[in-house]
């Protein structure tokens, strides 16, 4: 199966399933009566996964967007939403839907607070409070071990601020910021693949699909750059932002913080040296928005700002 998946471009999913199958086929190993079934041996021990993976494949995304990306992410969006609103009545079925404006906002809350996007999508709207400037982000929303999980408070920049803003008057009444639309689900947030699914729909050239995914977007209006650098997914703006606050000067211990890292150095001292870092972090947070809503008000440049996304007529 593994090789079939590997065969297929989707390597990461080889693995995770590979390791799956390793971790359920131990449970059994260790309890009766599957350990009878196992008998002859675990089969996922014959299994080298070494030889199977490409040696091009990196475990490790180093994917970042450059500021002139930047810029033109936020002008294909803006131009896409401009020109759905102003096409003539009768026309627009000519064009494609825009991205979402939830989706978009959650792209710019990624970037602007080095979040994770499924920490964003499951966010309740009582974790948000616009007047002390703070998002509160609940142990059991950050991803990882259960024994390195830690809550943590994001201190928003104007930026990110005024994002959440938007966000909160979108969601309505719901308690979820990302409130899922299917009534079947019930009140509850969306998938927290959601947000990935949409990017990776509008990169298609990327995609290795042996065809177009019905009831799903199949084009290329979110690809960067011409594709020179490759694709991008929303956990690449995590590390985008953390980097851009590396290029502003910030320490990166303060860094690893803003990102809720566990950071490195003697148990002992994650005991007993208990100094949360908040103006630290604040200042970060606030010199990120700063840079960004800067470079967001000058135009791409003629390289990277792309074709229109209007259909002939």
């Amino acid at each position: 199966m593994e090789s079939k998946l590997i065969a297929r471009g989707v390597v990461r999913t080889a693995i995770m399933t590979f390791d799956n199958f390793g971790q359920m086929l131990r449970w059994g190993d260790e309890r009766q009566p599957w350990r009878r079934l196992l008998i002859d041996g675990n089969p996922v021990n014959l299994v080298d996964m070494n030889k199977l993976i490409p040696d091009n494949y990196e475990e490790e995304r180093e994917r970042r967007l450059s500021l002139d990306e930047i810029r033109q992410l936020a002008h294909i969006l803006s131009r896409a939403r401009a020109e759905y609103a102003a096409a003539p009545t009768g026309t627009r079925h000519t064009l494609q839907h825009p991205l979402k404006r939830e989706t978009e906002l959650a792209l710019w809350i990624c970037l602007s607070t080095l979040c994770r996007i499924g920490e964003l999508l499951v966010a309740k709207r009582q974790h948000v409070n616009l007047q002390d400037g703070t998002w509160y982000i609940p142990r059991s929303n950050v991803k990882g071990q259960r024994q390195h999980r830690r809550e943590y408070l994001v201190f928003l920049s104007d930026f990110a601020r005024q994002k959440f803003t938007e966000l909160l008057a979108l969601s309505g009444d719901s308690e979820w910021l990302f409130p899922a639309r299917n009534k079947a689900k019930g009140d509850t947030h969306v998938c927290k693949k959601s947000v990935s699914k949409q990017v990776g729909d509008r990169q298609t050239r990327f995609q290795n699909r042996s065809k177009p995914l019905t009831k799903r977007r199949n084009d290329d209006s979110l690809v960067l750059s011409d594709g020179a650098n490759g694709n991008w997914t929303p956990h690449d703006l995590r590390r985008t932002g953390a980097t851009m606050m590396q290029e502003l000067g910030i320490p990166l211990d303060v860094i690893d913080r803003c990102q809720n890292h566990i950071v490195a150095g003697p148990k002992v001292r994650r005991h007993y040296l208990l100094y949360e870092y908040a103006a630290e972090k604040t200042a970060a947070w606030k010199k990120l928005g700063d840079k960004l809503a800067a470079s967001l008000s000058e135009t791409p440049s003629a390289s990277v700002s792309g074709p229109s996304t209007k259909h002939p007529t």
